[in-house]
């Protein structure tokens, strides 16, 4: 089966194989359409504005307290998009500040049980839709998706580290998320 006959049918079929080149045309196609889907489907349900501070928040609630030059980095958000979503949380009391002990000019950004709570909501919501999505799948299908997604997302997460390690990049690599827990 070609790329083209994949794209035109929806089916990837069982067994196959593709050059990388073949699969690069093929997944660059199908994560366009995947990006576009994502956009229509938050255009949709308005959680457009929301989305930058959901990554940031399973960030804090995942990993623990960090410096927003560390969560920017990680994120790839940029450090002035951080500053601004950091100042609306804490404004809303989803996130706090503390003096950094290795370096009191410095402040470590932290969930509050608020947060923790937001951050549980959004992840709840999104399971249940994804569940309901997948549910008409065989269990093969879903756990190889989980484990091609997975395996997708680290070599991506890894090339941007390679090519912009400072965090400085534009903010639409941040949306990619890090792992099954966000």
């Amino acid at each position: 089966m070609t790329t083209g006959d994949m794209e035109d049918t929806g089916d990837t079929g069982d067994t196959g194989v593709a050059s990388a080149e073949e699969a690069g045309a093929g997944l660059g196609s199908q994560i366009v359409r995947f990006t576009r889907l994502v956009a229509a489907r938050r255009s949709q349900t308005k959680l457009e504005q929301g989305a930058g501070e959901r990554v940031l928040l399973a960030r804090l609630v995942r990993d623990g307290e960090q410096r927003a030059t560390d969560l920017a980095a990680e994120t790839f958000l940029d450090l002035s998009t951080v500053s601004r979503q950091v100042r609306s949380m804490v404004e809303r009391g989803l996130i706090e500040r503390r003096p950094d002990p290795e370096d009191r000019r410095g402040t470590l950004l932290y969930a509050t049980e608020s947060g923790r709570a937001v951050y549980e909501k959004y992840r709840q919501q999104r399971d249940a839709q994804l569940a309901e999505l997948l549910g008409p799948w065989p269990p093969e299908d879903r756990y190889q998706l989980i484990r091609l997604m997975t395996r997708l997302n680290d070599d991506l997460v890894a090339h941007q580290h390679e090519r912009h390690g400072d965090g400085t990049q534009p903010e639409a690599g941040a949306q990619q998320g890090a792992s099954k827990h966000e």
